[in-house]
């Protein structure tokens, strides 16, 4: 597959993504393909360690491929993406528990489905344009991939921000709000990759380490934990109206862009992984809304406008936040019962 190279490399286990100019979109195929590896290598006495990383500068992965998503579910079939999403939570299950460390190069943009093979590695490493988000309530989705922990895991309600906004941390934010964690330079990257196929040994990591670039998140910790505590999705909104900040205007403009439905079930969900703790979880929590996705969300209209017409005039299902109601939330998260997760 050229798509992605898999390959044994000294010590390492190595895979890289290789389509740079989708911006190294993941698609189903490549999904399977880093499981299979994954699997073969957990017993390999071969393999210390696995690296995973990218070909350009521009993404390391800005996400899944969804046109085939979008096709399927457009044409009425919702079983091809219930598979993919089904599969691909397995994947990321399968790197938050890796019996072997698991180091990610972050470079440019890591989004959506690029998070869920990364930001679950136990070495996350980020550089000087690394940009990273989770921007799926755009999109009729839910923050997923298991990117639900990390925000349910993020200082405050860091995480509640980062979910509704699709803010793009840059690699200081990445490191504070704990999707990242350490700094390497770029220029430095294939010095730290040959090390660490030759010795096998992450510690590796530790000679090319610098101080990460200042936080702007974590200066605005304060104001964001006062704005986002709020317990629904229209707390949080009136928070915002009333405060008037510059933040708050900027953070309620983004949000009232998104699907209504999305941006409240996933202050629920967020709400909800906080106090579960786990990866299986979120992924459960989260497959629950996917597979309702495109029959019952705002998916299809949301891939619609972002991808296919580009319009950015997504026609929601709701006209606005406040318009959500209790039990929609509670419909889209309920449990599947035969079509639950299984990992």
């Amino acid at each position: 597959m050229t798509d992605i190279r898999i390959r044994k490399t000294g010590r390492a286990g190595r895979i890289t993504l290789n389509r740079p100019k989708s911006l190294n979109a993941l698609s189903y195929e490549m999904c399977l393909a880093i499981e299979a590896a994954l699997d073969a290598w957990r017993g390999d006495p071969d393999v210390a360690l696995v690296v995973i990383d990218a070909v350009g500068e521009r993404a390391f992965c800005a996400g899944g491929d969804i046109q085939e998503l979008y096709d399927t579910a457009k044409a009425g079939d919702f079983a091809y993406g219930r598979r993919f999403w089904a599969d691909e939570y397995r994947l990321n299950d399968k790197i938050a528990e890796y019996s072997k460390p698991f180091v990610a190069l972050m470079q440019g943009f890591t989004m959506g489905g690029g998070v869920g093979i990364s930001c679950h590695g136990s070495h996350r490493i980020v550089c000087e344009n690394s940009q990273i988000a989770m921007p799926e309530c755009g999109i009729g989705l839910i923050p997923d991939v298991g990117g639900s922990l990390l925000l349910a895991r993020a200082p405050g309600h860091l995480g509640e921000y980062l979910g509704l906004t699709a803010t793009r941390m840059g690699p200081g934010d990445a490191i504070h709000a704990g999707f990242a964690d350490v700094y390497v330079p770029r220029e430095a990257w294939p010095q730290l990759v040959a090390g660490l196929e030759e010795t096998g040994d992450v510690a590796v990591i530790e000679r090319y380490t610098e101080p990460a670039p200042e936080s702007q998140l974590a200066v605005k910790t304060a104001e964001i934990e006062r704005l986002f505590a709020g317990a629904s999705l229209s707390e949080i909104l009136a928070r915002l109206d009333a405060d008037g900040s510059e933040l708050a205007t900027q953070a309620e403009k983004a949000i009232r862009r998104n699907s209504p439905l999305s941006a409240a079930c996933t202050v629920e969900l967020v709400h909800r992984v906080r106090s579960a703790g786990t990866i299986r979880a979120a992924l459960d929590l989260e497959y629950r809304f996917t597979w309702r996705a495109a029959e019952d969300g705002d998916f299809i209209e949301g891939i619609r406008a972002a991808i296919i017409d580009k319009d950015r005039n997504p026609q929601w299902q709701h006209a606005s936040a406040e318009d959500v109601t209790l039990a929609e939330i509670d419909r889209m998260l309920a449990p599947l019962g035969d079509a639950t997760l299984q990992l």
